[in-house]
């Protein structure tokens, strides 16, 4: 009997250790209607699968409701670990907590989800980015006046957003409290639609008028917009616009000359990152972070990857080179 139940233990325990071999991760994501979300998606199921695990994705197509519904649909299908690109931060605390009450570890994957007990952050430095943006246009402003920007931000309900604003701040504020610019227009675009920020950019030329110097941008989808608007108003190539995200038409608007920079993030080095920390949590293990990051309801231990501005000068050496976008693409 005792032989029996021995053998029964250790046939239970192998049963589990191969579970841990091949665990089923969640990933959903805020939106795949952006280019920089397919490949996270796919370069994230590709070292996945690699690792031995399976992905189940779930996009919500920027609806939070959706999402939260979701989340809890891979909650209810026994996921090993939930890897959520939240669209509202704030917006998926009731469903961490369902995850937390099912013990499902949480990684908050770019976008930090807020007032929730959230095992893991990964992301790049956001305030960096913002930094990055906020420098190269500061570093091109007229320095023999008061140089007149434009601020268009992202969607306000993403922290990033906020995050990338903050950046932008520790840059321009000081020249702002200095004179030195002058913000003639600000706003947020939604759900960081291109045409919320064409809108934006129609507002700042209708009320400024066309003497301006620069857009300060927080993504390359959003920069695309405005660039239409100043295309219709003949200013394209006249004014500064900065992005993020190293997109294909970003990257070809910045050979044409119509965008000024954008800042590269390695996708593939954060989603891969993303896929073997997700696998070691689901196998019980705890991966090494760099530092923590206070959501409101504990200190999440995180992991930030760095980011690289880019304009014409060094796009070939890195977003190139990196095998990012082929050059015959950019053309």
């Amino acid at each position: 009997m005792k032989l029996r139940l021995a053998l029964a233990f250790v046939a239970l325990a192998a049963a589990a250790f191969a579970s841990r071999e091949k665990p089923v991760i969640g990933l959903s994501l805020d939106t795949l209607k952006e280019e920089r979300w397919q490949r996270d998606r796919d370069t994230f199921i590709a070292e996945a699968k690699k690792l031995g695990a399976t992905v189940i994705v779930q996009s919500a197509n920027s609806d939070d409701t959706r999402q939260v519904r979701d989340v809890e649909s891979l909650i209810s299908r026994k996921v090993d670990v939930l890897v959520i690109v939240p669209h509202n931060g704030a917006a998926m605390t009731r469903a961490v907590k369902s995850a937390n009450d099912a013990k499902i570890p949480v990684i908050a994957y770019d976008r930090l989800i807020l007032n929730a007990h959230i095992d893991y952050y990964l992301t790049f430095d956001n305030v960096k980015v913002g930094e990055a943006q906020g420098g190269y246009a500061a570093a091109r402003l007229p320095k023999d006046r008061t140089a007149r920007i434009v601020r268009i931000y992202g969607a306000p309900t993403d922290n990033n957003a906020k995050l990338f604003k903050q950046g932008q701040d520790n840059v321009l504020a000081p020249l702002i409290q200095a004179g030195r610019v002058q913000v003639v227009h600000e706003d947020w675009a939604l759900d960081w639609k291109p045409e919320n920020a064409k809108k934006i950019m129609n507002a700042a030329i209708t009320k400024a008028g066309r003497n301006i110097d620069a857009v300060v941008v927080s993504n390359d989808g959003t920069a695309g917009g405005a660039i239409q608007a100043l295309l219709e108003e003949g200013l394209a190539g006249k004014v500064l616009v900065t992005g993020q995200d190293a997109d294909l038409a970003a990257c070809q608007r910045i050979l044409r000359g119509t965008q000024a920079m954008t800042v590269y993030k390695p996708l593939k080095n954060l989603a891969s990152l993303a896929a073997r920390v997700a696998v070691e949590v689901a196998q019980g293990k705890q991966p090494a972070t760099t530092a923590t990051l206070d959501n409101g309801a504990k200190a999440v231990p995180s992991i930030f990857e760095t980011v690289i501005s880019v304009d014409k000068e060094n796009l070939l050496s890195t977003v190139v080179a990196d095998g990012f976008h082929p050059a015959a693409a950019l053309k």
